[in-house]
Formats: structure tokens, C-alpha cells, sequence
């Protein structure tokens, strides 16, 4: 399932970056702590509405404008064939040849981990 406080931050974030502006100076000019902003940007914090207005604020830009931007993301991520599936922490495998084993473990549903595992194979040295 697609995390809307990721989404959010993900918006605030590329806003900020698209400005070439800190994280110091966007939470200086919001009145919100540095730290603060930083977990609200990576998703892992849900923002008020009164603190997500003081961000785009600071950023110059309007709350309906960003939330416009979440909602087109949102609505995008649930036409997306299997985006919207619960993530699972164990590695499903996907493929195997007798030697290499290959994973894939979704750490979000817009990321996914691919892990191969190969096989020991034994060495023998002739003496």
C-alpha cells in the first residue's frame, strides 16, 4: 500500500530540491525543527495541516497545490498493477537455476529489493 506521509514527503522534498534550498533553510523559515522536517520529507512522520501549510509556506508554494500533487501521485500508484499490495518482509523468490537464487523483498510499495544467493560451490585443489 502507498504511505500517504511518504508521498507528502517525497512532494515536499522535490520542492525544496528543485529550489536548491536546505532543510536549515526551509525549517528556519517554517518554524519547525531541522530534524523534524527531515523525518516529515523521508515519511516518517505524519504532519499536521497547520505544519504542512507553514512548509509550503516556506517554500512559496499552496497547500491545495501540493496536496493536488499527492493526489495525482496517489492516483497514478493505484493504476500501477501491483503497487498497492501489502508489502511483505520476507524475500519471495522469483527464480532459481540450481546455482543462483534470486529475491525480491518489497521494502515499500514504490521500492523493492533484489537479493541473489549463489550457490558454494566446493574447490577442489590437486596436490
Amino acid at each position: 500500500m502507498v504511505l500517504l506521509r511518504r508521498v507528502i514527503g517525497d512532494a515536499l522534498r522535490a520542492r525544496r530540491q528543485g529550489q536548491h534550498r536546505t532543510l536549515r533553510e526551509v525549517s528556519t523559515a517554517a518554524n519547525v525543527s531541522l530534524g523534524y522536517l527531515s523525518e516529515i520529507e523521508r515519511g516518517q512522520k505524519e504532519a499536521s495541516s497547520e505544519l504542512l501549510a507553514a512548509i509550503c509556506d516556506a517554500l512559496g508554494a499552496r497547500l491545495s497545490e501540493l496536496l493536488s500533487e499527492v493526489s495525482n501521485t496517489l492516483s497514478l500508484a493505484e493504476n500501477m498493477e501491483g503497487v498497492l499490495v501489502p508489502v511483505d518482509d520476507q524475500p519471495q523468490p522469483v527464480a532459481t537455476n540450481g546455482n543462483v537464487s534470486v529475491s525480491v523483498r518489497q521494502d515499500s510499495p514504490l521500492k523493492a529489493t533484489l537479493h541473489a544467493t549463489r550457490k558454494k560451490r566446493d574447490v577442489v585443489y590437486a596436490a
